[in-house]
C-alpha cells in the first residue's frame, strides 16, 4: 500500500513545475483575504482593544466614558462573555481578563461604527492598574523559578558516566532570540450571525477547527453552530495556528450582542505588542568528545520563554528536545527542558515549532569547541553524522542516513568549498580588516504532528457532470503553494487537466475537525486525503467506462482527460497509455456514471501509519520520515561595524520526489532567508527597567525590527532539489518542505563565525551572540583582536593559547 502511495503515473500533472495558482492575483491585488471582504458587508462594526500600560497589574475598568465617545456602540468585558471566557487550549488565557500579564494585553474591546470611533471609545476607557512584581527576561525566571507546563526529559544511554570517561569535555551556555512573524496580514476576523442563529467567521487563520472550537465554547454553544472559512492568509509561520482564536471570539461575541457583524483586524504595533513570537531559548550544556573529534555524550537544559501562558509551549518544547541532536548521532544523552513563565507576549508556533532553537544547541557547540579539539568545523560536523543503522536518542532508526552524507559531499565538491577556503585564507592574510567566512552545516528534520492525533486529514471531492472538479480539504493556503500542490494531486489522481479542477475555501462545514496547517505536514495529509477521495471516484468511473468501452475494469486507464483502455507500451499506476484506444472524454463517462446513478462524490480520509510515541517517556518514532538538507556559506565581515555580506550560498536539500519544483524551490529560498533572519538581523528588544514602562515591547515597527530585504539576500544563491529521492509512503513518493529548509541558515551565522576567528589567534574559540547582529559581530571581533594582541602564553595541556574571554570552559582535566 505504501508503494501505491508514492507511485506516480507517467502523464502525471505533479512534478511538473507550475506558478502558484493566485501568482496573478497576488501580484495584481486582486487576491481576496478576511479583511477585505469588512467594505463590502453592511453594518459592520469595528472592534479596539483597551490595551495594559503595566506588564503585571491588577486592573478595574470604568467604561461608561467610552460609551459617551461618538459612534461607539458598545464595550465588550468579561461580564458579556456568554460561555467560558477561555480563548486557550490549556484554560490559561482568559479573553477579559482582570490581571494584565503583559504589557499590551488587551482588557476589553470596544465597538464602534468605524475603526476612528471604536479608537477613541478605547482611549476613553479608564483602567485603574495595581502594579504586581513582573518577570521579562529568561535569567529573572530561572532566578525566581517561575514555570509553567511540563518538564520533559529525552534520555539514552548514562551521559554523567560518558562524560566522566571522555578525553575532552567542553561546558557552555547557548542563548537564542526570538523572532516575530511579521506577515504582511496583521490578525483578522470577521464575524456575523444569520437568520437561523448561524454563526459564520471568516478568519485569518491556519487551525480553521480549533477556531471554530474555541469561538463555540466562548459563545457557550456546540460545534455545528460555528462556521469557520478561510479563504487564504497573507502569511501565516505558525503566529496563526493558535493565536487568532481569541480575536475570532471577540468579533462572535461582538455579532451576536448587537445582531451586526464585527470585524476585528489590528494595526501593525497591535499585532507586535499583542501576539506571541518564536521562543527565545536558554541552555546550559557540557559535551565529551573523542580524540577523533567524535560525540560521545551531552548533557543540555533547554529552557523555552514562554511569555504569560502556555499556547503550544510545551510541543515547541518537546520538538526542540526531539531535534537536540539535529544531524549528529551522539551515543549517551539526556537532555531536560523546561518552560519559563514571564510577563509578555505568550509565545507560540513559528517556522520549525523548537526545532531550530534544539538544533540551535548542537551547532552553536560544535562551531564553538571545533577549535579548541584542533579539529576544522566541517570535518567536525561531517565526522558526527549519522551513519546507516544509527538510531536518534528517543528511538527512532534515521532511514537514509546514507543519503545525508551522500549530499554532505555532493555539495561540498559542487560549491568547489576546499579551492574556496584556500582563496580565503589568502584575502584573509592580506586584509586585516576585512575578512571572509566559510561553513557548512546539515539539516535533519522530522516530518510529523508529535501529537499523534494531528496526523490526520480529511477532504470532499466534487466530479460533476460536465467533467469539472471541485476539491474542498482541510489545509489552509498563506502562500505557501499547499493549494498549487493539492490542485496537482487532484488532477493526477483522476488523470485531468489540472484546468477542470477548482478548489474551494476551507471551510469546516465542508470537512470537519481538521488539524492545523503546520508542522510542514499540509502536503502530507491533504494530499493522501484528496488522492483517497479521488481514488474512489476513479474506480467508480472505471466500472461505467468499461461497460461502455467494452473492457474489463482493472484495464482502464485515465490521463489527459481522457478514459480508454490499456493500449502497448509501459504504464504505471493510474497511468494513460500512449495511444489508448478505445477512448471517451472524463466529461463523457462523468456524465454517463451520473445517468446510470453512479455517486459522483467522495469523502476522502488520510492517516499517517507507521507512528508510535509515548510523550511521557519521551521515546518512540514520532515521525514519519526525516527532511534533509546541507547548505553552504560565505560571508565577508567588516572589521570596523561587525556589518556582515553574504556572498554565496549552495543548498542542497530533500523534498523527496516534488509535487511542484517551483513551489519547493520557492520554499527552501524563503525558508533559508527567514532563518538568516533569525539568526542575524531580528531582534526582538523588551524594557527590562525597572521604570513605568517595564515590560514594552520596544521593537513594535518596521522601523525598530529588522526584517531581511533584497540588501541581505546572498549575492549567488544556487538551490538544488535532491533528484531520484522519492520517499515511499508518501504523497506521490514527496517530501515536506515547509519548515526543514530555515535550518540551512545556520550555515550563514557559522561563516561568520569562522571570519571572526580571522581577526584572533589560531586555536580560539569564538562566542557569537544571536542573533548575530552587526552590534554583536562588532563585540565578537573586539574579543578576538583582544586575544590576539595580548601576551598569553600557551595552555600548557593543550598547547593552546588561553582564551581571555574564557568561552566555552574546556573541562578536559
Amino acid at each position: 500500500m505504501t508503494s501505491e502511495l508514492a507511485a506516480r503515473p507517467r502523464d502525471a500533472v505533479v512534478g511538473r513545475p507550475l506558478p502558484h495558482e493566485s501568482a496573478v492575483l497576488h501580484a495584481t491585488g486582486a487576491a481576496v483575504y478576511t479583511d477585505d471582504l469588512a467594505p463590502t458587508t453592511s453594518g459592520v462594526l469595528t472592534a479596539w482593544p483597551v490595551q495594559s500600560e503595566h506588564a503585571h497589574a491588577l486592573v478595574a475598568l470604568d467604561i461608561a466614558p467610552a460609551l459617551d465617545v461618538p459612534g461607539v456602540v458598545r464595550v465588550l468585558t468579561a461580564d458579556d462573555v456568554p460561555g467560558v471566557n477561555d480563548a486557550g487550549a490549556k484554560g490559561d488565557e482568559p479573553l477579559f481578563p482582570t490581571e494584565a500579564m503583559y504589557h499590551g494585553h488587551a482588557l476589553a474591546w470596544v465597538l464602534g461604527e468605524s475603526a476612528d470611533a471604536a479608537r477613541a471609545g478605547a482611549a476613553a476607557v479608564q483602567v485603574a492598574y495595581e502594579p504586581l512584581p513582573s518577570i521579562i527576561t529568561v535569567a529573572e525566571a530561572i532566578e525566581a523559578g517561575s514555570f509553567q507546563g511540563i518538564s520533559p526529559t529525552i534520555r539514552r544511554g548514562d551521559a554523567a558516566a560518558a562524560l566522566a570517561r571522555a578525553p575532552h569535555v567542553f561546558e557552555g551556555t547557548s542563548i537564542v532570540g526570538g523572532q516575530e512573524h511579521f506577515s504582511l496580514e496583521t490578525h483578522a476576523s470577521l464575524a456575523r450571525i444569520d437568520s437561523e442563529g448561524q454563526v459564520f467567521i471568516e478568519s485569518s487563520t491556519q487551525h480553521p477547527s480549533e477556531t471554530q472550537e474555541i469561538v463555540a465554547h466562548v459563545l457557550g454553544v456546540p460545534n455545528h453552530r460555528v462556521t469557520v472559512e478561510c479563504l487564504r492568509m497573507g502569511g501565516g509561520f505558525g503566529g496563526k495556528e493558535m493565536q487568532p482564536h481569541g480575536f475570532a471570539a471577540v468579533a462572535a461575541i461582538g455579532a451576536q450582542l448587537t445582531g451586526r457583524p464585527v470585524r476585528v483586524r489590528l494595526t501593525r504595533t497591535q499585532d507586535l505588542t499583542m501576539t506571541g513570537k518564536r521562543h527565545p531559548f536558554h541552555a546550559t550544556w557540557r559535551a565529551g568528545f573523542d580524540d577523533d573529534g567524535r560525540i560521545l555524550a551531552l548533557e543540555t537544559t533547554l529552557t523555552a520563554d514562554g511569555g504569560w501562558s502556555l499556547d503550544l509551549s510545551e510541543p515547541v518544547l518537546g520538538r526542540a528536545l526531539l531535534h537536540v541532536d539535529n544531524a549528529y548521532f551522539i551515543p549517551d544523552v539526556t537532555a531536560h527542558g523546561r518552560i519559563a513563565k514571564t510577563n509578555k507576549t505568550s509565545q507560540t508556533a513559528f517556522r520549525g515549532f523548537g526545532g531550530p532553537q534544539g538544533m540551535f544547541v548542537v551547532e552553536d557547540l560544535l562551531g564553538r569547541v571545533a577549535p579548541l579539539l584542533g579539529i576544522p568545523a566541517d570535518v567536525l560536523r561531517e565526522r558526527n553524522l549519522y551513519a546507516p543503522g544509527q538510531s536518534t536518542p528517543y528511538g527512532q532508526p534515521v532511514r537514509h542516513a546514507e543519503r545525508l552524507r551522500a549530499m554532505w559531499a555532493d555539495l561540498r565538491d559542487s560549491a568547489d568549498l576546499d579551492a574556496r577556503r584556500d582563496a580565503i585564507a589568502r584575502s584573509n592574510a592580506a586584509d586585516p580588516d576585512l575578512k571572509r567566512g566559510l561553513a557548512i552545516t546539515p539539516v535533519k528534520f522530522g516530518i510529523s504532528f508529535t501529537f499523534t492525533s494531528y496526523n490526520q486529514a480529511g477532504a470532499l471531492v466534487h466530479v460533476y457532470r460536465d467533467g469539472s472538479v471541485l476539491v474542498n480539504h482541510g489545509g489552509t493556503e498563506m502562500g505557501q503553494g499547499l493549494h498549487t500542490k493539492m490542485l496537482q494531486v487532484a488532477a493526477t489522481a483522476l488523470g485531468v487537466p489540472i484546468e477542470t479542477v477548482r478548489l474551494a475555501p476551507t471551510r469546516t462545514d465542508k470537512v470537519p475537525n481538521t488539524s492545523a496547517t503546520a508542522a510542514s505536514s499540509g502536503a502530507d495529509l491533504n494530499g493522501g486525503a484528496i488522492k483517497h477521495a479521488c481514488e474512489q471516484i476513479r474506480g467508480r468511473l472505471a466500472s461505467v467506462a468499461a461497460g461502455l468501452l467494452g473492457l474489463d475494469e482493472h484495464d482502464v486507464r485515465f490521463g489527459g482527460g481522457r478514459v480508454g483502455g490499456l493500449g502497448p507500451g509501459p504504464v504505471g499506476v493510474g497511468c494513460a497509455d500512449a495511444d489508448p484506444t478505445p477512448s471517451l472524454s472524463f466529461a463523457e463517462v462523468a456524465a454517463a456514471a451520473y445517468h446510470q446513478r453512479v455517486q459522483l462524490w467522495a469523502a476522502g480520509f488520510y492517516r499517517t501509519a507507521g507512528l508510535h510515541w509515548d510523550a511521557d517517556a519521551m521515546q518512540g518514532e514520532p515521525f514519519k520520515y526525516f527532511a534533509y538538507g546541507v547548505a553552504a556559506t560565505e560571508v565577508e565581515v567588516d572589521g570596523f561595524t561587525g556589518a556582515t555580506r553574504t556572498l554565496r550560498v549552495d543548498i542542497l536539500h530533500d523534498v523527496g520526489d516534488s509535487l511542484s519544483p517551483l513551489i519547493d524551490l520557492g520554499q527552501v529560498e524563503g525558508g533559508f532567508v527567514q532563518g538568516a533572519g533569525w539568526l542575524t538581523l531580528e531582534e526582538l528588544r523588551w524594557d527590562e527597567t525597572d521604570g513605568p514602562g517595564r515590560g514594552r515591547l520596544l521593537t513594535q515597527s518596521a522601523s525598530t525590527y529588522k526584517l531581511p530585504s533584497l540588501s541581505e539576500m546572498p549575492e549567488v544563491l544556487n538551490v538544488r532539489l535532491l533528484e531520484h529521492a522519492a520517499e515511499d509512503g508518501a504523497v506521490y513518493g514527496s517530501k515536506a518542505v515547509g519548515e526543514p529548509p530555515l535550518m540551512l541558515a545556520f550555515s550563514v551565522r557559522e561563516a561568520i563565525r569562522d571570519a571572526v576567528a580571522a581577526f584572533g589567534p589560531a586555536g580560539r574559540s569564538v562566542e557569537l551572540g544571536a542573533p548575530s547582529t552587526p552590534e554583536a559581530v562588532f563585540w565578537a571581533i573586539e574579543a578576538a583582536r583582544t586575544a590576539a594582541g595580548a601576551d598569553a602564553p600557551a595552555d600548557a595541556a593543550t598547547g593552546r593559547p588561553a582564551d581571555p574571554a574564557g568561552v566555552p570552559v574546556p573541562a578536559d582535566g
